[in-house]
């Protein structure tokens, strides 16, 4: 039998008279720091483990049928049929497709990436958004005037690929069939219709960057980001399942569709007030060629085949924004007055006043937000800790508030 001072850890090697505790096994012994180690690489291992399966389970793919997924877009989005109808079958087709991809078929469906054109403030990131919490997806919005060709001062188009990575704890297989918003689509417009004979940093080059990745390739993808740890692992990412939805506000491109639809028509049997309907929203004529003459390279729309447009928004629209939808402005604000132990009470005809404003100041319902910022403020700052118990919102105050809000000074366009 071996002595006591020649027994030993058999994991660290230390000897009986270094350690306090030595536990003895069949063939041999373990102390109690090596006993602590182990611990705590189990708690990590199953630690990991969790995370893991936790993650799948959080992007278990829940598809819809389209008229659900416009059901579900109407509850947050007001208006916009046209555009929530080619949406809802465009994503519904999508992953029909990503499904049908395990089965072995001689037909291969393509890819239907989405292009929305739209004035600012009509709702084209907020369709997105609302889609991929439908959906249950990783989701994942970046701007496209960030990125910059290869080798010049930016970021590359792979970057939008680790934020979708980022938002579903660097899960492949679920990022793989994630969607990726690209908005501001028409600031990398080349700048003239013919092909640049030089280098068009944030342009051309950025949409022919963009090729690849939008028809389905696999990408290696830095997991920190661009071009700041060149020795960092990549990450391989396919993304042929993974939908792309670009929007753009395209401003100056109903000139273009003007021209090409000729919409000043005389004669007598001319209807003039649909021409001035049609004049109002040119934009429901878009077409791919429109966009390849305002400066999107025609191998980048062969790869963005579903065209949409959204319209302008009018006094009923913007009036509905304000009270229908789930997360409505003004229950929203409630909301935060309640917090406060505060019940708000707005009249209708502030409502109406609101609109009038944010349509004589054309900021869409981002427009909406400002207004109601501007009336609310001095209300906000003064009442949290006193007793008031209700706060009743009359035109007179609202007009009151928001003469003396820098809003007020603006030029109307």
């Amino acid at each position: 039998m071996a002595k006591a001072s020649q027994l030993h850890c058999s994991f660290c090697g230390r000897n009986r008279d270094e350690v306090k505790i030595l536990i003895a096994g069949q063939d041999g012994h373990i102390c109690e720091n090596c006993v602590e180690h182990a611990q705590e690489i189990i708690a990590q291992e199953l630690s990991s483990k969790q995370e893991g399966s936790s993650t799948g389970n959080n992007f278990k793919l829940n598809v819809r049928r389209p008229a659900e997924i416009k059901k579900f877009l109407d509850e947050y989005v007001i208006g916009q049929d046209d555009a929530k109808k080619v949406l809802s079958v465009a994503v519904y087709n999508h992953y029909k497709r990503v499904n049908n991809r395990q089965q072995q078929d001689e037909v291969e469906i393509e890819k239907s990436n989405i292009i929305m054109v739209g004035e600012t403030g009509t709702g084209k990131t907020l369709l997105a958004k609302t889609i991929a919490r439908l959906l249950n997806v990783p989701f994942a919005i970046v701007d496209a005037t960030v990125f910059t060709e290869a080798g010049y001062v930016g970021e590359d188009v792979e970057s939008m690929l680790t934020r979708l990575l980022q938002n579903c704890n660097y899960d492949v297989a679920a990022a793989e069939r994630g969607i990726v918003y690209v908005d501001e689509l028409d600031k990398i417009a080349r700048k003239g219709d013919n092909p640049s004979i030089t280098r068009d940093v944030s342009g051309e080059g950025v949409q022919q960057g963009l090729l690849k990745m939008l028809e389905g390739t696999e990408v290696l993808v830095p997991p920190q980001g661009g071009r700041k740890h060149p020795e960092q692992k990549m990450i391989k990412v396919d993304t042929k399942n993974i939908l792309f939805i670009c929007g753009g506000a395209f401003d100056g491109i109903d000139k273009v569709i003007a021209r090409r639809v000729n919409t000043n028509a005389i004669g007598f049997s001319v209807n003039k007030e649909e021409q001035e309907h049609q004049r109002k929203n040119l934009l429901q004529f878009i077409n791919a060629q429109d966009l390849k003459s305002f400066g999107l390279i025609p191998e980048l729309l062969g790869r963005l085949p579903v065209i949409t447009h959204l319209n302008p928004l009018d006094t009923e629209t913007l009036r509905n924004i304000l009270t229908v939808p789930k997360n409505s402005l003004i229950k929203q604000f409630t909301k935060l007055f309640e917090l406060e132990g505060i019940e708000l009470v707005i009249d209708d005809e502030v409502f109406d006043f609101m609109v009038k404003k944010a349509l004589e100041y054309k900021l869409g319902a981002r427009g909406l937000r400002s207004i109601c910022e501007s009336i609310l403020t001095d209300a906000m700052f003064e009442l949290p800790g006193t007793d008031v118990t209700k706060l009743h919102i009359t035109l007179t105050y609202a007009e009151q508030m928001f003469s003396k809000s820098k809003l007020s000074i603006l030029k109307v366009a």
